[in-house]
C-alpha cells in the first residue's frame, strides 16, 4: 500500500517530466506536493474534457467526453461558479455535521449485520461498501434498493480493463435512471402543497424553483458524478483504512484511549493512501512556470497526489503512519477549485466507522496475511477488492 518508488526518483530528479498516459496522450507529471498546489489552484488551465489535447487517462470515445465533461469537476468558471454556489452549502461543516446521527446509525446497523452473519467476513461487501452506499444514497435522495445499479456503474467506471463503449453503455444507464429520477421529483415539488424531499435532489428543485439557474440535467449530472465516486471512494479508504490500523496496533491505540484524536487520524490515513492517484488532468491555458520549467500554453498535465502526499520534505518518512503527524494538508481531495465537494461528508463517515468499528469489535483482526489480500493495482480508484476479517 504505498506509491510507486519511481514517484520518489521523480521528485528528487525530475518533478516536472513528460509522460505517455495508457490512452497513447503525451502530458506533463508533477510529482512535488508545492508544485502540485501550485498548479491545482492555477486559473490559467480548464478542466473541459472537449479541449485538445486533454491528457485522458485511458481512451474515450467523443460521446462518453461530452457525459463526463458535465459534471462538476469538468467545468471551468463561470459555469463551475454558479453550480458550485448552489451545492456547496450542501457540504458545509455545519450540514455534515448534523448528518452525524443518521451515519451513525447506518455504521451501527451494518456492525451488528456483520456480527450476526458468517466468520470470517468480507469487509468490503459486508460493510465498507453498504455503509457508504446508504448513506450517499440518503443524501442524495435516491433508494437504496437501487444500489446494485450504482455498484456495476461504479465498478465499470474505475476498472482500467472496461471498454470505452462499456464505459458509456453503463454510464447511459445511471444518467437515465437519474434523469428520470430528478425530473419525477421536479414534477412532484410543482403540485400544490408539495415539497420537494428533505435531501440533495430535493432542496437543489427548490432552489432552482426560486433562481432558475440549473436545468435538471444540470442536477442529474451533479448527482451522477457524486453517486457514481461517492460510495466507491469512501469504502477504499475504510477498506485500507481498516488495514493500516491494523497493522499498526500502536497507532490503532492512540485513538482506542482517545476518540477525540480520529479527525487527525483520519488526514494521515487519506494522506497515506491517496486512492484518487493519477488525478488532477488539466490543459495549460497560458505558459506556466512549475519550478524552473515552463508549462507551455495548450500542453496536458496530470498531478500525482499520491506522489505529492508522499513527499518527503512535507512529510517526513512518509511511508509510516503517524497519527501525531499534522496532516490537515494533504491532497487525497485535490486542491484549489476543483477540490472534492463531499470531503467534509466522507470525513464524518471515516471519523465515525473507525470510532465505531474498533470500539464495537475489539477483537477484529485480519484472517488472511497482507500479502495474500487483493489490491486493486488495475483499477483507477486504488483499493482492495476483499478484505477477510475475523474477529
Amino acid at each position: 500500500m504505498r506509491p510507486p518508488d519511481q514517484y520518489a526518483e521523480l521528485r528528487a530528479g525530475a518533478p516536472l517530466t513528460k509522460i505517455t498516459l495508457p490512452s497513447g496522450r503525451t502530458a506533463w507529471l508533477i510529482t512535488r506536493y508545492e508544485h502540485v498546489r501550485q498548479f491545482l489552484a492555477n486559473r490559467n488551465v480548464t478542466s473541459n474534457r472537449l479541449y485538445p489535447n486533454f491528457p485522458f487517462y485511458l481512451p474515450l470515445s467523443r460521446k462518453l467526453r461530452e457525459d463526463v465533461n458535465a459534471s462538476l469537476s469538468s467545468l471551468d468558471p463561470p459555469e463551475h461558479t454558479v453550480l458550485s454556489r448552489m451545492v456547496i452549502p450542501e457540504f458545509t461543516h455545519k450540514r455534515t455535521q448534523e448528518l452525524r446521527p443518521r451515519v451513525q446509525k447506518i455504521v451501527d446497523d451494518h456492525i451488528t449485520i456483520m456480527l450476526n452473519g458468517d466468520r470470517p467476513a468480507d469487509l468490503v461487501e459486508a460493510f465498507c461498501r453498504p455503509v457508504t452506499s446508504q448513506v450517499i444514497c440518503e443524501f442524495l435522495g435516491v433508494p437504496y434498493d437501487d444500489r446494485e445499479l450504482f455498484h456495476s456503474v461504479s465498478k465499470v467506471m474505475a476498472s482500467r480493463h472496461s471498454s470505452s463503449n462499456e464505459r458509456w453503455e453503463w454510464g447511459a444507464k445511471l444518467r437515465g435512471y437519474l434523469s428520470d429520477f430528478v425530473a419525477t421529483k421536479a414534477k412532484e415539488a410543482e403540485e400544490p402543497g408539495a415539497a420537494p424531499g428533505d435531501h440533495l435532489v430535493g432542496r437543489l428543485i427548490a432552489k432552482n424553483q426560486e433562481k432558475r439557474v440549473l436545468q435538471q440535467e444540470d442536477i442529474a449530472a451533479l448527482c451522477l458524478s457524486l453517486l457514481s465516486a461517492g460510495h466507491e471512494t469512501t469504502a477504499n479508504v475504510i477498506s485500507l483504512g481498516t488495514v493500516l490500523l491494523l497493522e499498526n496496533p500502536e497507532q490503532l491505540a492512540k485513538i482506542r484511549a482517545d476518540p477525540t484524536r480520529t479527525p487527525g487520524a483520519v488526514e494521515e490515513i487519506l494522506r497515506h493512501t491517496s486512492i484518487t492517484d493519477p488525478s488532477g488532468q488539466r490543459v495549460a491555458l497560458a505558459d506556466i512556470e512549475v519550478g524552473d520549467m515552463v508549462i507551455k500554453k495548450g500542453d496536458g498535465v496530470v498531478v500525482s497526489t499520491a506522489a505529492a502526499n508522499w513527499d518527503d520534505s512535507v512529510f517526513p518518512q512518509p511511508e509510516k503512519l503517524d497519527f501525531d503527524r499534522d496532516a490537515r494538508h494533504q491532497l487525497a481531495f485535490g486542491h484549489g477549485i476543483h477540490r472534492c465537494i463531499a470531503q467534509n461528508l466522507a470525513r464524518v463517515e471515516l471519523e465515525i466507522v473507525f470510532n465505531t468499528l474498533f470500539a464495537r469489535v475489539p477483537g477484529l483482526r485480519l484472517a488472511a496475511p497482507v500479502e495474500e489480500l487483493s489490491f486493486k493495482d488495475g483499477a483507477l480508484l486504488y483499493g482492495i477488492h476483499t478484505l477477510p476479517v475475523t474477529w
